[in-house]
Parts: C-alpha cells; sequence; structure tokens
C-alpha cells in the first residue's frame, strides 16, 4: 500500500519544497477506488470514515510510512462525492473526526465532512486569454479591480446565487463596466458566513456555498473569455479554530506553534500557521500554486501580510515575544513569503501576488534578490486612510488638511501600490462610500465622483468594492444582496453611468496606467493651491503623450482659473466629472487655448472653469511634450 507515496514525495514534503503536495495528499480518485493520504505524525492510529462505511472506521485503518507521519490508505470501489473525514485516535486517547486537510470538495455548511471529487476533465476555453497574458508586463497594463463577495453581490429568494448563475450574470456586468480584473472574497471552504471566508477550514476546497469546483472553473473561464482576470483572496495568516479544521490536528499543534504565544490570534479568535515547518511550508506554497494550476486564476490577493510580519501586531503586553535577536519581526513569515513569491514567479511569471500590508516595512514590492518581500503589488492602505478622512470633511474645512491629499506623492513610487476602496471601509460603523460624504443628496453624489476621478488620475492600480460603482446608501451585509433597486432612482443611473464611463476612459488613456510606477510619467503643475482646496498634476505615457488632472474638493465653481502647462496650443477637456449626464451641475469647458506667460513654472498658461467638487482631464490638440521627463524644458513648438 505504501508505494502509493513516492518516498522522494514524501522528502521533499518533509523538507518544504513539495510544492504540488496537493497531488500526494487528501483523496485521490484511481483506477477502481480512492487513494487516501494524511500527514498526522502524533496520532496513535488514523481511520478513514464517511458515509459508505456508516463513519465506523474498524476496517478501513490507514498505514503509517516508517517514521514520516503520513498515513495512507485504498478503498475499492469508492466513488466520486462519497463523504469521508479522518478519524484520530491520539497518544492520550483521544478520539476526534478532522476534515480532510486537502480536501478539493466539502459539504455545504453547516455539515462539515469531506467529500471525493475529481478536479480534471474540465475543458478550459480560455487559451487565447492566456496567451495573451504572458505577453504583457502587469506594470504597465491597465488594472481596475471590482471586488466581489459572491454570496451578496445579489440572491435569489433570499439565497446564494451558483457560480454559474454567477457567470451568467456578474462576467457580462463586469466587462461591460470596464473592469479589467475581478477579485474575490475567499472562495475557499469556511464554517461561518459571518468571516467572509477569511476564517477557513478548507484550504484546497471550494465552498460548496455556491456550487462544485468545476462550476467555479466555469466563472473563471468566462472571465478569461471576456478578457477579465481573476484574483482570489487568500488568507495564510491564520485558520480557523472549529474542531473539525486544523487546530490540534493529530491532537498535538500540528499546523500551529506549540508556543501559544505565537499560534494564539487573540485578535480574530483564530490560531496562526507556524511558519517554521517545512510541512507548513508545503502545504500553503501548494496551496496558492494549487489555484493557478487547477482554476487559471491570475493573482492572489494575499490577507494580513502585516499580521504575518510582527509578532506583536495586534497584540497586547504578555501576548508576544521577541524574536532571536530581540525584535518584533517574525523572521519565519519573512523567509516564508520570500520562499512562497519566488516559487509562485518560477511556476507563473504572470501571476499577480498582492500584499495587503498596511505599515511601513521597506521592499514590499521589489524582489527577493534586492532583499524585499517579493510581492509584485501592494495595497496603498495610506492613500486609503488619508483621502477618505478628507473627503469625509466639510469642504469648508479641507483647507487645513491639504496634506492629505498630497502626502501619498511622498511615497507613491516607492511601491508597486494598488489604491483600494475595498469592503473594510464600508462596514462595522463605517458608512458606504457614499453615505461618508458630507453635504446635501447632491453634494454626496459630487463627492463621490471626485473620489474615484482622483483615484484614476494618481498613480497606482485601482480597487472598488461592489456596490459603491452605483452609490450603495447602507452599509454592506453579506446575509442579504446588494440594494439594486437603487437604480430605478436617476442619480445612482448616473453615478453607474460615470463609473462605467471613467472605467473606459481610463483604459483608454494610457498616461493614466503605463508608467504607474515611474516617477518619470507624473509630475506636480500645482500641489499647493490649500486655500482652494485643488490640486493639479500631469500623467505621461511611454510615448510622451500626457495628460493634465485638476481637482477641485470645494463646491465653488472657480471662474477663470489659471493653470500652467507645458507646450503652447489649443486643449480640450476629454473627461469632466461634473458633466450633466453624470448628476453634475454641467461646468465644463470648450475650447481651450494657452497664452504666452509663464505659469506654475511651466511656460505656458490656460485659463479655464473649475467645476464644484469635480475632477477634469485635459490633453493638448497636436502636440508633443519632447523630453524624457516632466522638467518644462521640452521643445515648445
Amino acid at each position: 500500500m505504501t508505494n502509493f507515496i513516492k518516498q522522494e514525495e514524501a522528502y521533499l514534503f518533509h523538507e518544504g519544497t513539495h510544492f504540488q503536495s496537493y497531488r500526494m495528499l487528501g483523496a485521490h480518485l484511481v483506477a477502481a477506488g480512492v487513494r487516501f493520504c494524511v500527514w498526522a505524525p502524533k496520532a496513535k492510529e488514523v481511520r478513514v470514515v464517511g458515509d459508505f462505511n456508516h463513519w465506523q472506521g474498524e476496517g478501513h485503518v490507514m498505514e503509517k510510512i516508517n517514521q514520516s507521519g503520513l498515513w495512507v490508505l485504498f478503498i475499492p470501489e469508492l466513488k466520486e462525492l462519497a463523504l469521508y473525514k479522518y478519524e484520530i485516535h491520539t497518544q492520550h486517547g483521544e478520539v476526534f473526526h478532522k476534515s480532510d486537510p486537502y480536501a478539493f470538495y466539502s459539504e455545504k455548511r453547516p455539515r462539515t465532512a469531506s467529500r471525493v471529487y475529481d478536479l480534471s476533465g474540465y475543458q478550459w476555453q480560455d487559451q487565447a486569454y492566456q496567451e495573451a497574458r504572458q505577453r504583457q508586463s502587469a506594470y504597465g497594463c491597465p488594472m481596475v479591480i471590482y471586488e466581489v463577495h459572491l454570496g451578496s453581490w445579489r440572491t435569489k429568494g433570499g439565497g446564494f446565487l451558483t457560480y454559474r448563475e454567477l457567470a451568467d450574470q456578474l462576467v457580462d456586468y463586469v466587462a461591460e463596466m470596464g473592469y479589467t480584473h475581478v477579485e474575490f472574497l475567499p472562495v475557499m471552504e469556511h464554517p461561518l458566513d459571518g468571516s467572509w471566508g477569511y476564517q477557513i477550514t478548507g484550504y484546497y476546497s471550494v465552498t460548496s456555498r455556491y456550487g462544485t469546483p468545476q462550476d467555479l472553473m466555469y466563472l473563471v473561464d468566462r472571465f478569461h473569455q471576456r478578457n477579465v482576470g481573476v484574483i482570489l483572496d487568500w488568507v495564510p495568516a491564520h485558520f480557523c479554530r472549529d474542531s473539525h479544521g486544523l487546530r490540534q490536528f493529530d491532537g498535538s499543534p500540528l499546523y500551529e506553534a506549540a508556543n501559544p504565544l505565537l499560534s494564539e490570534n487573540w485578535q480574530w479568535g483564530t490560531v496562526n500557521f507556524d511558519y517554521s515547518k517545512p510541512e507548513v511550508q508545503s502545504f500553503l506554497i501548494s496551496n496558492a500554486l494549487f489555484w493557478f494550476d487547477y482554476f487559471h486564476v491570475d493573482g492572489l490577493r494575499i490577507d494580513a501580510v502585516a499580521f504575518m510580519l510582527y509578532l506583536d501586531y495586534g497584540k497586547q503586553p504578555g501576548q508576544w515575544q521577541p524574536n532571536q535577536y530581540g525584535g518584533r519581526e517574525n523572521l519565519a513569515a519573512v523567509a516564508f513569503m520570500k520562499k512562497l513569491n519566488e516559487t509562485v514567479f518560477q511556476y507563473f511569471p504572470a501571476a499577480l501576488m498582492m500584499a495587503e500590508e498596511s505599515t511601513a516595512w521597506p521592499l514590499v514590492t521589489k524582489p527577493t534578490y534586492l532583499g524585499g518581500l517579493g510581492y509584485n503589488f501592494k495595497w496603498n492602505m495610506g492613500w486609503m486612510n488619508d483621502l477618505l478622512r478628507y473627503l469625509a470633511m466639510d469642504p469648508i474645512h479641507r483647507k487645513w488638511h491639504h496634506h492629505l491629499l498630497t502626502f501619498s506623492f511622498m511615497y507613491a513610487f516607492s511601491e508597486n501600490y494598488v489604491l483600494p476602496l475595498s469592503h473594510d471601509e464600508v462596514v462595522h460603523g463605517k458608512k458606504s462610500l457614499l453615505n461618508k460624504m458630507p453635504g446635501d443628496y447632491w453634494q454626496k453624489f459630487a463627492n463621490l465622483r471626485a473620489l474615484y476621478g482622483y483615484m484614476m488620475a494618481h498613480p497606482g492600480k485601482k480597487l472598488l468594492f461592489m456596490g459603491g460603482e452605483f452609490g450603495q446608501f447602507i452599509e454592506w451585509n453579506e446575509q442579504q444582496g446588494l440594494d439594486w433597486h437603487l437604480l430605478d432612482y436617476e442619480m445612482h443611473q448616473r453615478l453607474q453611468g460615470y463609473v462605467k464611463d471613467l472605467n473606459h476612459f481610463y483604459q483608454a488613456e494610457n498616461c493614466l496606467w503605463e508608467l504607474d510606477h515611474q516617477e518619470i510619467g507624473f509630475q506636480w503643475i500645482d500641489p499647493h493651491d490649500y486655500s482652494q482646496s485643488v490640486v493639479s498634476f500631469m500623467r505621461q505615457a511611454n510615448n510622451q503623450d500626457f495628460i493634465i488632472c485638476i481637482a477641485n474638493f470645494t463646491p465653488v465653481v472657480r471662474e477663470n482659473y489659471c493653470l500652467g502647462v507645458p507646450c503652447p496650443g489649443e486643449y480640450y477637456e476629454v473627461f469632466n466629472s461634473d458633466n450633466q449626464i453624470y448628476g453634475g451641475s454641467g461646468q465644463t469647458n470648450g475650447h481651450l487655448v494657452t497664452q504666452a506667460r509663464s505659469w506654475h513654472n511651466q511656460p505656458y498658461l490656460l485659463e479655464l472653469r473649475l467645476p464644484p467638487l469635480a475632477v477634469v482631464f485635459l490633453k493638448a490638440v497636436n502636440t508633443t511634450y519632447l523630453t524624457n521627463s516632466f522638467t518644462g524644458e521640452g521643445d515648445h513648438e
């Protein structure tokens, strides 16, 4: 029976370098039956129980492979979808049932058994998309992400839409709205709906809430056929405490550390992984690769990276202990992350690995050979917090907090950033994005349009949580669908149309994304106009084409506003968030011609009308700014 597991595979697993361990462990359909393999080194005995043996495991005792801690069993004639668990007999005489850590599918909650499932056989139709993606650089491409909780985007009779129903509704909506990517809150199996998927029991198990693993493959496939990438939230920081999960798996701390100061996550009521264990490294890195391998996902957004990096993050004195050098850095987690990213990019060079990292840890998105953590993107939480704080203020007070608009540019190119307006900002009493905005009904919408326009103008990739695109008024509630009925009202319709046009405008203007992470792609025109709460700057593309962005964060129309520009000639307004079709007041600009006067350290001047609570984009007509950077010293024809 032990010949089902190759000796070299077991060795790699225990070395922490078996990066496809999901092909060895778990339940696998083979000729005439199912082969089971589980890691439980401290167990006295392990049995397989299920609906096929009336949950009595006496006849299905697993065999231990030497001292490896791996247990195996072949059960003939067992079929796909059979229910099973591992019956663990501990050294202390305890007996309990555990779900399979490597299960590919599970019972629908609240039931907790694993299911035998064959992941092979799906006929993918995304070859053209995959080939195109391999030729692109993620850094120099447009990226505007729609973040989605699959269970509450829409509901059906108070229940969930299936993956296939979502493929019929969500895919077309996302593509038509102009998003380049969709990001799913975790789709791994989890017992509690209210955790949104962030407290996981089945890391390899597609949640059965919405259908089967092949149904999820179909959903991803459909997105790819519409040229939309798919990103999954992934949670390697901590796992669920539920008794059928990973905690105390074989009666001992197996996936977690034995030291409770390292293993206990008091903040979230969960358990932390022990990154120093090679088998845990094999488990987690394999799991990351698994989603790229079997489900063709384009990227992972790694949750709670800051929590992983620091031993004291979210803990009180006495709840943590320093590392071997006396510091608060989790050295094992740092080494794990570097290994994770090196491995993912080795197997999938075009992958997106996005860190939700909320501190000033250096070089998060730099390669490991340069001392970095090896991610290729990081969420810019500082930008998000500053801007939302600024926009929540009454405009009369904003001039005293102008730095909240401009400070992010001091570090905008230190990492490869994603600008997130995520689910975390519209729950737990924080209010929806629309309801954060001050002022009357009209001003709330105008402020929100200005926020979205400014986000598109600011260097960095973009992310917006579902509902924000049409002005969800109440906070997000995972127990119910979004308030789609709001689209019966004109201002919500117009906001949705605005976001759609803004997304398409962003994609069409390579100035807004081609040099997102390079200083050469950005230059201030005037960051200092705090008294009027106005900022203006330029974004440039590789071909030196440029676009001018001006934002007015007061409800006052600024007539004859003087703006320095680098080139003479005619300028035209290519986008204005105050356009009447978006619910604005219609303060737009027609034909604009430069004056030969120096202004804002630029050789020419434009006079324009700045609309209230709005963002305006301008482009020059038949003019190229001939310089390698924004210095104001180009060839001014």
